[in-house]
């Protein structure tokens, strides 16, 4: 190969310089089965990856820690490697000989999964947790068993329940404790009260990590170490009461991702908890089978578990919109989806709902020793503020906070519904002025690459018309558009905008409009932009769904353009995108 694998860092891996390395970082995300390219339907674009992961132009992500990612990059099999590949090939093995009663099913499957092994060890280029789950799904489809564990997290949950449900519990969470804060002011004292029962919670949460399922008993509260732990706050917990603290930021949106069952009854106490200090929390549960993680569907068959998400909302649905997921997280409180997986936390396989909750959420609470080693331990940012608590196998309490990248902006839905209220006060304006209201729908990102070229063409065509139109008070979408934008956030904006009631004349772009445009500029219309109208937009073909709505109560709209039959061809956006999905398949 001709460059150097020795590399410091994580960071120093970057796609588009060198050839032998894109070849290299290509064949990593093929043999995991995590590139977009071949499997868009079970991978996340590069766009959707930037809700969760905070990536500058050419960094690489790998879903997995750091050294691991180095480690697999370097020519050979490292001691410490196959290590980690035989930890993942023993825990097969054990799962196959627990819960698989037919030997000779047994023994096939085994014998099939040995050559997988062998071929990850002849070419050491596998995660190993990609390689667990692979041996996973090879025990499911060839035993015939999909959740081995299902019975051994519903006891599980049941000890816990009991917990939760005794004196004991109540007594521990409840105590008295001096010096909970200055006693100055009642919403002070509120406040402080309110986060030592949070922290209280969080530590209680934690004490499960590493309980057998007999270890799940109330007499374990009342050990001296625990009731010293609990008896006062901890200045470990500041970044937590600085991100909880309704009287000065508001209510928070917040992604909980709980670690196993069991401890999962204590996880909704602390939600619970959240919920009652105003907070609107999201809960992420594995899609699937993944030993003792809790996953989505336990409720069906746990109804001790179905008890404790009394309330909840649960959402199916794995692709939803910004809106549509705004508009669920508006109405509850507390909300509970798949995160798409069954493996260890991997944004590549994340569902879309779970990647947009990400994104739209303001804090991430994260559960368990293997998160730590993917959102802090690692060197790559991330978009969200995250905590990350647990306990270590010696029992003790850790709790990480990890700031979003600086650089990152969130634009919160109050920001985007701000800009889209300045909008609708020029329109009621121009209105009240007796101004007759354009709003001109044309292309703007469905033509990959050439974003900005759009913009420029909308501005210059727009600038034509107000030049030869009177008391015409026209709504370019160009003019505010937003870098750091994507087309759920653009939608979401547009839409109120357009069902203001306060829009005269809706007109969509036409290819004459585009030839006028670059006649004006003094140039040739390029071949990228021949033939091309409104009807070769996805965002203008919802438009026009919404005009086709709005004409229902407001008939006296007058929509010009292509005719609407021509528009019905697109299809969704690309996750993250501003083009078709279909466009986008086709410039790969």
């Amino acid at each position: 190969m001709g460059f150097n694998r020795n590399f410091q860092s994580v960071l120093d891996v970057r796609f588009g310089g060198d050839s032998s390395l894109d070849a290299l970082l290509l064949h990593f995300m093929t043999e995991n089965n995590l590139e977009y390219t071949i499997d868009p339907d079970k991978n996340a674009s590069a766009e959707q990856l930037k809700f969760m992961v905070a990536l500058r132009e050419g960094e690489f992500y790998a879903p997995c820690s750091d050294w691991m990612f180095l480690m697999l990059l370097k020519e050979g099999l490292p001691r410490l490697l196959l290590h980690e590949y035989i930890l993942q090939w023993r825990a097969f093995i054990k799962l196959s000989r627990d819960f698989c009663p037919d030997r000779n099913v047994s023994s096939r499957f085994i014998q099939l999964a040995r050559y997988k092994f062998r071929m990850a060890l002849a070419s050491p280029i596998l995660i190993p947790s990609r390689l667990l789950k692979r041996f996973m799904t090879i025990f499911m489809s060839q035993s015939g068993i999909d959740d081995p564990y299902r019975d051994i997290r519903r006891s599980l949950n049941r000890r816990a329940d009991a917990i939760v449900r005794s004196q004991t519990f109540g007594g521990v969470i409840n105590a008295y404790a001096e010096n909970c804060g200055p006693c100055d002011r009642i919403d002070t004292k509120r406040f402080s009260l309110d986060m030592l029962e949070v922290e209280r919670l969080m530590r209680v949460a934690t004490l499960s990590d590493n309980w057998a399922e007999d270890g799940f008993v109330e007499e374990a509260l009342l050990e001296p170490r625990v009731q010293e732990e609990l008896r006062g706050s901890s200045e470990l917990f500041a970044p937590v009461y600085d991100s909880l603290n309704v009287a000065r930021d508001g209510e928070k949106r917040i992604l909980y991702i709980p670690s196993r069952a069991g401890s999962l009854i204590f996880d909704l106490q602390v939600v619970r908890c959240l919920l009652r200090l105003g907070h609107r929390v999201v809960m992420a549960l594995k899609e699937g089978f993944f030993f003792e993680h809790p996953t989505f569907w336990d409720r069906d068959s746990d109804p001790i578990l179905a008890a404790a998400f009394n309330g909840a909302w649960f959402v199916s649905e794995d692709r939803l919109s910004k809106n549509e997921l705004l508009n669920v997280m508006a109405k509850h409180q507390f909300v509970v989806l798949s995160e798409g997986t069954r493996e260890r936390f991997n944004p590549y396989r994340c569902s879309v709902t779970f990647s947009r909750a990400w994104k739209e959420c303001d804090l991430i609470m994260a559960r368990g020793a293997d998160l730590y080693n993917r959102l802090i331990q690692c060197s790559h940012s991330f978009t969200r503020d995250i905590v990350n608590f647990f306990r270590d196998d010696s029992g003790v309490f850790h709790l990480y906070h990890r700031p979003k990248a600086e650089w990152v902006y969130k634009f919160s839905e109050r920001y985007i519904n701000e800009k889209a209220d300045e909008i609708i006060t020029e329109m009621r304006r121009a209105k009240h002025e007796g101004k007759t209201v354009m709003f001109y729908s044309g292309i703007i990102g469905s033509v990959p690459g050439q974003t900005k070229a759009a913009i420029k063409i909308m501005t210059s065509f727009v600038a034509h018309l107000r030049s030869q139109l009177d008391d015409v008070h026209i709504i370019n979408p160009g003019e505010h558009f937003e870098e750091g934008m994507d087309g759920d956030d653009l939608m979401f904006m547009w839409e109120k905008v357009q069902r203001s009631g306060y829009i005269d004349v809706w007109r969509f772009q036409t290819h004459f409009d585009i030839e006028k445009s670059f006649a004006l500029m003094g140039r040739k219309v390029p071949p990228v932009w021949t033939g091309k109208d409104a009807t070769y937009s996805t965002g203008c073909t919802k438009e026009m769904h919404i005009a086709l709505d709005v004409l229902k109560t407001s008939p006296e709209l007058q929509i010009i353009g292509p005719s609407a039959e021509k528009f019905f061809r697109r299809r969704e956006y690309g996750v993250g995108k501003y083009c078709d999905v279909a466009i986008d398949s086709c410039v790969r």
